[in-house]
């Protein structure tokens, strides 16, 4: 089967330069690579011709020869007969990825090797979910919390090993953490067995904690919950997480809230709801009834005929704006009692009302019976 034209492998023009020939060959070295591509058994086969299309175009002086002369610049019995040089044969296509690469092994090529494993490293992070009530969440509060975390070790302050002892490179993998294990063609990087991908060894682990440099370790942290948070909401507590590893900075601490459903309010964003029984008498005299805030108490004017289900709005007596623009809102919603239980007395004198009120007393009645008369007929 002829060779396809190298430039049409890399997909890249006749004139282009240099870095835009390397961009391709990375680019499409990664996707064949036959270590990515276990099920498809092409995938070596393109591996390797683009391995040879970049070994041609890259060198100036094989580029050269290929454009004058195509693939008959590397056919040995070719240059016999014409005279070619220099051109040579090609090399392992793996060889030349990890040239490109930057001389590691594959695998950390793909995924971002080469950080020494034995240096200091942050700690985790760390949730705690903390349930708090909506007086909280609304005015704010401090709250303590125990967590129970991996800490430095103050044995060792953190190094992992005991006071006068040394770091030595581990003699399995030579301080790179990975050993490399020939597979065929393949060389596949393993986890050193020996230093456990640290690339050196304690030569006396601290005894207290078996050379991690931290511990099992409760804590007790202060929180300060700024008023106006909300369920989800998720403070940060800077520095509380786990303990880094060989003297590393710590992790932080991120509490998520979560507010307990309140037996008298309801809450929409800053504003907060809530419904308030008034009489029969008070919904048809008015009155001035008090209502609760969640500081305190507030004072509301019912106006003579109030219907049930009106809303009332009390300003600025809601929730306080996380971001500092001023408060909610409350929303007294009254609910109109209906006795349920009339003496004999009551019922009579209720009646003697019902007859003076006649039908203008109920204006709402009588409208929606208009509009259903033709309806009961």
């Amino acid at each position: 089967m002829p060779k396809r034209d190298f430039y049409e492998v890399l997909g890249v023009s006749r004139n282009a330069g240099d870095e835009d020939i390397k961009k391709a060959y990375r680019r499409l070295a990664v996707k064949f690579h036959p270590d990515k591509n276990s099920d498809d058994k092409t995938a070596e086969e393109k591996f390797k011709e683009i391995g040879e299309a970049y070994e041609v175009l890259s060198d100036p002086q094989r580029r050269a020869a290929y454009d004058q002369y195509g693939h008959a610049a590397f056919d040995p019995r070719a240059r016999a007969g014409r005279g070619f040089g220099g051109a040579g044969g090609f090399h392992d296509p793996f060889e030349i990825f990890r040239e490109v690469f930057g001389g590691g092994s594959i695998f950390e090529s793909f995924f971002g090797g080469g950080q020494d494993p034995s240096q200091p490293q942050r700690g985790g992070d760390l949730r705690y979910d903390l349930e708090i009530t909506l007086e909280e969440a609304a005015l704010g509060c401090e709250k303590e919390i125990s967590v129970s975390k991996l800490d430095r070790c103050d044995a060792c302050n953190g190094s992992g090993m005991e006071h006068g002892s040394k770091i030595r490179t581990c003699s399995t993998c030579g301080g790179r953490g990975q050993v490399l294990t020939s597979r065929g063609i393949f060389s596949i990087a393993q986890t050193c067995p020996h230093c456990k991908g640290a690339g050196r060894i304690l030569e006396k682990p601290c005894k207290s904690c078996h050379g991690e440099g931290k511990r099992e370790h409760g804590s007790k942290i202060k929180l300060r919950i700024p008023p106006g948070v909300d369920a989800g909401s998720r403070l940060r507590s800077s520095g509380n997480g786990e303990a880094g590893f060989r003297g590393g900075p710590p992790g932080d601490l991120y509490v998520v809230l979560h507010v307990r459903a309140h037996e008298i309010f309801q809450r929409d964003g800053d504003d907060l709801l809530c419904e308030v029984p008034v009489s029969f008498v008070q919904a048809t005299l008015g009155a001035e009834i008090e209502v609760p805030t969640l500081d305190g108490r507030a004072t509301i004017k019912v106006p003579a005929g109030t219907q049930p289900g009106t809303t009332f709005r009390v300003k600025s007596k809601g929730v306080k704006n996380l971001q500092g623009y001023g408060h909610g809102d409350l929303h007294v919603r009254v609910q109109v009692e209906v006795p349920t239980r009339l003496n004999h007395e009551q019922e009579v004198k209720l009646q003697e009302f019902a007859e003076l009120c006649g039908e203008d007393a109920n204006p709402i009645s009588k409208s929606f019976f208009e509009k259903a008369k033709k309806l009961f007929q």
